[in-house]
């Protein structure tokens, strides 16, 4: 990767400040008001033949929600993501019912752009998320029993960063991503 400290004039601001915090400050809540928002935000994000093939399980510090979480953080990221003013549980639905038939083939990558709308609502409205698999995936499923078709895919710590983005963010280069897998890597 190439370190590209600055991103390049023309990148609007939300995307060039975002960034995904090792901290988080505890005493900041997301109330339900931010919460609306940011499931809102996921809502309209667009999905295949408007599937819309996503949910999110949330929890806030306080809630019982939030408590049926916190067992499940791999010790990687309870160091940080406990912190945060609101976790989420981000599924999405591969499967009819309980049957092998597909629900969408692109499920999950509707999920992910449903998350991408929520990172970018976050970062309006002056909030920071942070994305992780750093969890125990069997445990966690266990504990919220989805619906049959149903998948936890991935969680997302959303609150106030403690402290700003890491200095010197590397990222690849857009040549890099221009060759994709087809070529020789740089």
């Amino acid at each position: 990767m190439h370190p590209s400290p600055e991103p390049p004039s023309g990148i609007h601001p939300l995307l060039a400040g975002r960034f995904s915090p090792d901290r988080f400050d505890p005493s900041a809540a997301v109330d339900d008001g931010a919460l609306g928002l940011l499931l809102e935000a996921a809502r309209w994000a667009p999905s295949a033949g408007n599937s819309q093939p996503w949910g999110f399980f949330t929890g806030r510090p306080g809630e019982p929600e939030h408590d049926r979480l916190l067992p499940h953080l791999a010790p990687s990221s309870a160091r940080w993501a406990t912190d945060a003013g609101l976790l989420v549980v981000a599924l999405t639905r591969r499967h009819v019912g309980d049957t092998s038939l597909l629900y969408s083939e692109f499920a999950d990558y509707d999920l992910g752009q449903a998350v991408a709308h929520m990172t970018v609502q976050a970062q309006a409205m002056g909030l920071a998320a942070h994305q992780f698999r750093a969890f125990d995936l069997e445990g966690l499923t266990k504990e919220l029993d989805p619906a049959p078709g149903w998948a936890i895919v991935s969680m997302v710590a959303v609150g106030t960063a403690a402290g700003g983005p890491p200095k010197g963010r590397d990222r690849h280069s857009v040549a890099h991503l221009r060759a994709g897998p087809w070529s020789p890597a740089e």
